[in-house]
């Protein structure tokens, strides 16, 4: 035997001298994953398993829906848990080594040596899963029903899941979004953007909604959504008891709300037909008329509509009616069903509990109006019928001026704070200047400090996002769109939504002018990084509308042309913003890294990790494409609820994002340096990016010549 290593070991078993005759030699590798979840071991196997795995090891958070499919699995869904997360990777390497010892052909001796190595890697994490309450029809989502002998609930029956929920993407558009919001066309989206859902499966809507629960559906999700917002909003002067009011039964037909006797003669009384019954389908509201959708919200001594309906109801049917001409049906509604005139008093009688108890409900849905739709409260005609409304209720009930007196009082402050920004917003320079060579400060000296910068931006977009009525989205869409009557487009109030897109457009442009100012590479090759860390800064905050805006600066033709500029700078810190931000795949990465903010927010008790600031001009455009199904009516002429649904969902979402209160400490040099100094306009950069390195081929030759003409003629 030739091999001194195994002649080697054979002495060491057998002594000297002993001679190899045969050896054979056999090694295996043998690598064990557990994850164990409370001590409950689960296989990492297929896709998801090498997901989870990769993401672990590497120190991220897996996608949120993987991490349900293993809760539902382990059965840890099952009550509310402390979840203590580990990966534990095993690699044993086993060396076997056997000597045999013949004789005249006879083994003689057998020995053998076994060895093993073992390598660990653990990796773990620790997540608070709070409980997620699965209320029963009884249990109402904003109070718990007493049980009074007027419930029209049925005992026992179950909120049932919205499983047949379909995603915006059935529905297609031959025409594009009315307004430009700087998305690159091949990347528009006809799904429901941040939020979708399917016919089959039903998708996560933030981290904390925990899809497994058949239960939590449509109206739990936005409920849950509308008591976060309300928590910072103002409050609209009831108590808790007082909102615990019987809400939207699971009917087939709005007739049984006036009475809890279904008969036809009640039918034939209110005029009912059977086309404005309202469609369910297992419980869940699919759609209706419209005169079925307003006879829902109307309140009577014994029911009030659903939270998460009224939301949903007043947010899109201004698509089909204008909101005073709405609220002006639902009084003549309410004083119809109860025999009110326009005194208020029943004709010849003396006003019972029956009428008592269903003023309060009108004072308090005009309440939930205010709160959450308070600018439709602009339009003078909408103050007239609150006007109406109130005096009637309280001279019905007199004990309810205190509270109609504090709703008008949350609502001015409201009305007037927005005032005040419309004008601020009016003194401020939005138009860009021709001249390459006006005086700019330079941002870097104002703030040095990246960090502090992205805080300064994340200030800014808080504040405008936080003047953004949800009525907007709905009311920007409704002007533009050419199927909808020209009596609609009076609708709009109010431009925040647009001067938000504005303000994304001015910082990439501030940011273009900052780089093309300086004729020296080096204070270009500073400024440039400069914004680089700036935008790495908001990735981390979760303010990602900023960094989005700081991008599309930096990749704007004066400054991408920049070659030598670029040169001297790591490709790399850009590379991985342009990454995050990558609009191939309709956004996909930028997708992913939003709901893992959004999983930051939900169990945050930090005010800096609650913060997600959207980017918003893709949340626009998937709004719009929800908006579109919103707008269009059923073959048989009924109104699409699902889609309702749908919007509204999305919408809650983004209110819980604006109502963050910024918790940075506020430099109001430094915001009004971002938002009031001058810019460039695309031709005054070209001409700076020019002067700052000549052209080098023909094409830019060709641009700048037709630049300098067209200065020397504005001169």
């Amino acid at each position: 035997m030739d091999d001194p290593e195994i002649q080697e070991t054979v002495e060491a078993i057998l002594g000297k001298g002993a001679k190899v005759v045969d050896c054979e030699k056999k090694s295996s590798i043998r690598e064990e994953e557990v994850l164990y979840i409370n001590g409950i071991p689960v296989q990492l196997e297929g896709r998801d398993g090498m997901a989870i795995k990769e993401a672990l090891m590497t120190g991220q958070v897996p996608p949120c829906d993987l991490l349900n499919k293993l809760l539902i699995d382990s059965g840890i869904l099952k009550a509310p848990v402390k979840l203590d997360t580990s990966l534990s990777v095993k690699s044993t390497t086993v060396i076997k080594e056997e000597v045999t010892v013949s004789r005249d052909g006879k083994i003689v001796d057998e020995r053998s040596r076994e060895t093993k190595d073992h390598s660990y890697y653990t990796s773990a994490m620790t997540e608070i899963f709070e409980p997620i309450k699965v209320l029963p029809t009884a249990e109402l989502l904003n109070g718990k029903y007493n049980g009074s002998p007027n419930d029209t609930f049925t005992s026992g029956s179950k909120w049932s899941k919205f499983g047949s929920s379909s995603s915006a993407s059935s529905y297609e558009s031959e025409h594009e979004p009315p307004m430009s919001y700087g998305v690159p066309k091949q990347c528009l989206s006809k799904d429901s953007g941040h939020m979708t859902s399917s016919a089959t499966e039903k998708m996560d809507f933030t981290p904390s909604s925990i899809d497994s629960l058949s239960s939590y559906d449509e109206t739990d999700y936005i409920c849950e959504q509308l008591s976060k917002c309300a928590s910072f909003a103002p409050t609209n002067g009831y108590t808790n008891g007082f909102l615990s009011l019987p809400q939207t039964p699971t009917i087939k037909s709005f007739s049984t709300i006036f009475s809890t006797d279904s008969n036809q003669d009640s039918s034939v009384e209110l005029g009912i037909q059977q086309d404005n019954a309202l469609v369910y389908r297992d419980g869940n509201l699919l759609s209706g008329s419209l005169e079925a959708l307003i006879q829902h919200m109307v309140p009577t001594e014994s029911y009030y509509p659903d939270r998460a309906y009224l939301f949903a109801f007043l947010l899109s049917a201004r698509l089909f009616i204008k909101p005073h001409d709405l609220l002006a049906q639902v009084r003549a509604l309410g004083d119809q069903q109860q025999g009110l005139g326009e005194s208020g008093s029943l004709p010849g009688a003396s006003n019972g509990p029956q009428q008592m108890r269903f003023v309060e409900k009108m004072v308090q849905l005009l309440a939930e109006w205010t709160e959450q739709f308070p600018y439709d409260f602009r339009d003078e005609r909408m103050m007239e019928h609150v006007r109406k409304i109130t005096q009637q209720c309280c001279s019905i009930n007199p004990t309810l001026r205190a509270n109609v007196s504090l709703l008008l009082h949350n609502l001015h402050p409201r009305l007037t704070a927005l005032e005040e920004y419309e004008k601020s917003l009016e003194n401020q320079t939005n138009t860009a200047s021709s001249d390459e060579h006006i005086s700019c400060p330079d941002i870097s000296d104002i703030c040095p400090h990246p960090d502090k910068l992205a805080q300064q931006l994340t200030h800014v977009e808080l504040e405008r996002l936080s003047f953004i009525g949800p009525e907007e989205f709905v009311q920007a869409f409704a002007k533009e769109n050419p199927a909808l009557e020209t009596s609609f487009k009076d609708l709009k109030k109010t431009r925040n939504l647009e001067q938000y897109v504005q303000w994304f457009n001015r910082l990439s442009y501030f940011v273009a002018t900052q780089v093309c100012k300086y004729q020296k590479k080096k204070q270009r090759v500073k400024m440039v990084e400069f914004w680089i860390e700036t935008g790495r800064e908001c990735f981390n905050i979760g303010n990602f509308n900023s960094l989005m805006a700081i991008i599309a600066g930096l990749n704007m033709s004066p400054i991408s042309r920049l070659k030598k500029t670029w040169n001297k700078i790591q490709s790399g810190k850009f590379a991985i913003l342009e990454h995050q931000m990558d609009p191939s795949s309709n956004f996909s990465s930028y997708r992913s890294t939003l709901k893992a903010a959004m999983w930051r927010s939900a169990g945050a008790t930090d005010q800096r990790q609650r913060i997600v600031i959207p980017f918003f001009s893709l949340l626009v455009k998937d709004l719009y494409f929800l908006n579109q199904g919103c707008s269009s009516k059923l073959p048989n002429g009924h109104i699409n609820f699902e889609k309702f649904w749908q919007l509204a969902k999305q919408v809650t979402e983004f209110m819980a994002w604006k109502q963050v209160t910024c918790p940075f400490e506020k430099d109001s040099k430094v915001i009004s340096v971002l938002q009031h100094s001058p810019v460039l306009n695309e031709n005054a950069l070209a001409r700076a990016s020019f002067e700052c390195e000549p052209p080098d081929n023909n094409q830019e030759k060709e641009r700048c010549k037709t630049l300098k003409a067209e200065g020397g003629s504005n001169s």
